[in-house]
């Protein structure tokens, strides 16, 4: 029994540090409470409490925990046992009975039931959801983050109700784009492989700057590319880039501006390409991107997801792509602070530091902070 009450306080920690609301073999929730006035696992019309309970919005949580995993779920063919020992001894089994019990004596109807097995160090943990007439299996999860209450309605829509969620829907628009936009690079710019990531990452930067897409205008004077590259001009000032490191960086974009193709009216778009390009990402990616609440980084994985394009990995262009989960992974392996310096000597689209910038800037204090990280913690 201590084994396993060290595993349900363990569990709790867990609940806690994700700031759901857990509560230990009871509940402050009335409704919970008189649903469970005669829910003993003995069937005896006793009280009975499963050993954590959660409720917030609408969904309510219930967890049962065994210390043997041997004793994580129990099945009759291909359902789960309710019979008295099965509801005793197993954990799936008993979190099932008690959210049963929940949606026959209260208007809460989304009940995910969790058997957890183990310790602290090797555990399982199973949920399943339990509706009015349902009770859907689901994959074993390694965090209860989906169950948070930021994150829990689009879970649920994801894995009870099958549907997409709207990042995932977001995600593909940005896809499309993504390929869409490379295919008009090519036909209307005629741009190398690594010329296309430089024409895009210029006007990103250019609309950032405030770039009005209407005056890029044919000006025979100062033509579109020049106009972009002013905007960039701008931008790496406002962010007080080095002017060595300026002067780079701007040289790498010249040929927007010089080279004539791109800048001066095509036949079939009636407009230059340039103004053509920073319309489809000011319309489709830049102002969707910059409106949007979600926290998920829309910007960089349509930039990772263009720049894949390029030799199908980036390769063409000299880099690798990394995932995100495995440069978030790097700066959990090295408990990034805020007060760390950070060196990539092998950068190449910047994956690593880019990550690293947005976790020091979580933990950062201050403006002065964030400022210093930005201008001097990063190399």
């Amino acid at each position: 029994m201590r084994a396993e009450a060290e595993f349900t306080s363990f569990i709790k920690n867990l609940l806690i540090d994700r700031k759901i609301p857990a509560e230990l073999e009871s509940t402050s929730n009335i409704e919970l409470a008189a649903a469970l006035k005669s829910a003993s696992k003995n069937f005896t019309g006793k009280p009975g409490y499963p050993d954590i309970i959660a409720v917030f919005k609408d969904f309510v949580l219930v967890m049962e925990n065994k210390s043997d995993q041997l004793k994580l779920i129990l099945r009759d063919g291909s359902d789960i046992s309710l019979e008295t020992g099965a509801v005793k001894d197993y954990a799936v089994n008993g979190a099932i009975f008690y959210a049963q019990k929940i949606i026959e004596g209260s208007s809460y109807k989304k009940i995910f039931a969790f058997g957890n097995a183990g310790n602290a160090k090797r555990h399982i943990f199973k949920p399943f959801f339990v509706g009015v007439d349902t009770i859907k299996e689901l994959p074993a999860v390694e965090t209860f983050i989906d169950f948070t209450a930021e994150n829990i309605d689009d879970y649920y829509n994801r894995a009870v109700l099958g549907k997409k969620t709207r990042a995932e829907l977001e995600l593909k628009k940005i896809v499309d784009h993504a390929g869409k936009l490379h295919e008009h690079l090519r036909n209307y710019g005629q741009l190398r492989e690594t010329e296309k990531p430089l024409v895009v990452s210029a006007i990103i930067l250019a609309l950032a700057e405030g770039l009005d897409c209407k005056t890029l205008n044919h000006d025979e004077i100062k033509n579109d590319g020049a106009k972009i590259l002013d905007c960039v001009n701008s931008a790496l000032k406002r962010a007080k880039v080095s002017p060595e490191k300026m002067s780079a960086v701007l040289d790498q974009f010249r040929f927007i501006q010089n080279r004539p193709i791109l800048n001066a009216v095509h036949k079939n778009l009636d407009k230059s390409p340039l103004k053509f390009f920073a319309e489809y990402l000011d319309e489709n990616i830049y102002q969707p991107v910059t409106s949007s609440k979600s926290p998920v980084d829309y910007l960089g994985i349509f930039y990772r997801e263009f720049v894949s394009y390029s030799g199908g990995d980036g390769q063409t262009l000299g880099v690798v792509l990394t995932p995100p989960h495995i440069t978030e992974l790097f700066c959990d392996l090295v408990d990034l602070k805020a007060d760390d310096i950070v060196l990539d000597p092998c950068c190449g689209t910047g994956s690593f530091l880019l990550a690293a910038l947005s976790r020091m800037l979580s933990l950062a204090k201050n403006g002065s902070q964030r400022d210093n990280i930005k201008r001097r913690q990063l190399h």
